[in-house]
């Protein structure tokens, strides 16, 4: 394959995945920001919104102030912010047109006709209902990509790359929701465990469609390391970072048999899979769970580079 057809597949499912995972992060403050005066008001959930999004540059280069609809106007629709979700899913198809026949119909047909009807929202307000419709919508439109992928390709180099995007993404995702959690939303006189912490905690759980694996898995009120564990470590919860990475293991694995040997990309995933089989909540908790995440991120995007230097450059 070459190495362009392989960057195209690469970022268009990272950009797909990247793109639900905003409609997860706006859904999400939406919840916080409703929360009752009693369990709120010292913080601002949408600037913690923009903070998980990594847009805060882009929005405060614009805007003065944070609000529910200068931000959600930012992230799902602002041309001047690049990972807007307006700006993900028209990137995403420009890179769908690039491997077209390299796509099933129905995953062409799942991105092309989101940004048909994306394009037709671009300057629309949204608010209230309206808003919580288009957040379930943005979502479909990864499910269905991710349904079509999974049930439709073959399971050659192709269906690899496109996967190694999509769980690269993911696990840089699910990695920023929990620190923007820990690390910002609750305040200074906030009580670990109490009302607030309670219900943040749950929202964060809602965000990565979690809440009935977390009852299943632990059967007990909401605890932020058995949370945090979940997310982390546990490998059965989809979205957990242990889970990517057995699944990035496997998939570089397969691209190493298919091209015929191993490299950096093989060597960091295997590591990063490695530590997170053997990991403690508990010792994370211990050593910080901020430290732990920014150093997961970090290492992710070097593995991110790793992929591009091996097979995308």
């Amino acid at each position: 394959m070459l190495s362009r057809t392989a960057d195209n597949l690469f970022w268009l499912s990272r950009y797909v995945e990247r793109a639900e995972s905003l409609a997860r992060i706006l859904e999400t403050t939406q919840r916080l920001a409703s929360l009752p005066a009693a369990y709120g008001g010292l913080t601002n959930e949408w600037e913690s919104a923009l903070a998980t999004a990594g847009a805060s540059e882009t929005f405060f280069a614009k805007h003065d102030e944070a609000t529910q609809d200068t931000v959600v106007a930012h992230i799902a629709f602002d041309r001047d912010n690049p990972s807007s979700i307006l700006n993900c899913v028209e990137t995403a198809r420009h890179n769908a047109r690039s491997v077209r026949t390299a796509l099933t119909i129905e995953m062409w047909e799942a991105i092309n006709g989101a940004w048909l009807e994306l394009r037709r929202m671009a300057d629309r307000k949204l608010e209230g209902e309206e808003l919580t419709r288009f957040l379930g919508w943005v979502k479909e439109i990864g499910l269905r990509f991710d349904g079509s992928a999974h049930r439709t390709m073959l399971r050659n180099d192709i269906y690899d790359f496109s996967r190694v995007g999509m769980l690269l993404e993911r696990a840089d995702n699910t990695a920023r929701i929990l620190d923007v959690k820990y690390h910002l939303l609750l305040p200074e006189q906030g009580e670990v465990g109490g009302g607030l912490d309670y219900y943040q905690w749950s929202a964060i759980l809602r965000a990565v469609s979690a809440v009935t694996s977390y009852h299943w898995v632990y059967r007990q009120s909401l605890k932020p390391w058995l949370v945090a564990d979940l997310l982390i470590l546990n490998d059965q919860m989809p979205r957990s970072l242990a889970a990517c990475y057995a699944e990035l293991v496997r998939h570089l694995d397969h691209l190493a048999r298919s091209y015929g040997r191993q490299g950096e990309a093989q060597r960091i995933a295997r590591s990063g899979r490695v530590n997170l089989e053997n990991g403690d909540i508990r010792s994370v908790f211990q050593s910080g769970l901020h430290e732990f995440i920014t150093k997961f991120i970090g290492d992710n995007n070097r593995l991110g580079a790793a992929i591009h230097a091996q097979y995308l450059a």
